[in-house]
């Protein structure tokens, strides 16, 4: 299973940044297409968490440890 990871930070305070996990809904989706299909999760959550910016986002492996911003 992939987890897509955000690295947001504040609109107002782009200095306080953080990543943000999703698990990834689709899991037969081959890593490569990570990104195109997790475009869409990224926007809702953006929708959802309005004064966050998206600085980038990355598709890793469930099993990988959170990352700094």
């Amino acid at each position: 299973m992939l987890i897509l990871a955000l690295s947001v930070c504040l609109a107002q305070d782009p200095a306080n940044c953080k990543v943000v996990q999703l698990p990834f809904f689709a899991e037969h989706v081959p890593a490569s297409q990570c990104a195109r299909y997790g475009e869409p999760e990224a926007q809702r959550w953006l929708k959802d968490h309005p004064g966050w910016v998206l600085r980038k986002s990355m598709c890793v492996p469930s099993s990988a440890p959170e990352t700094e911003a």
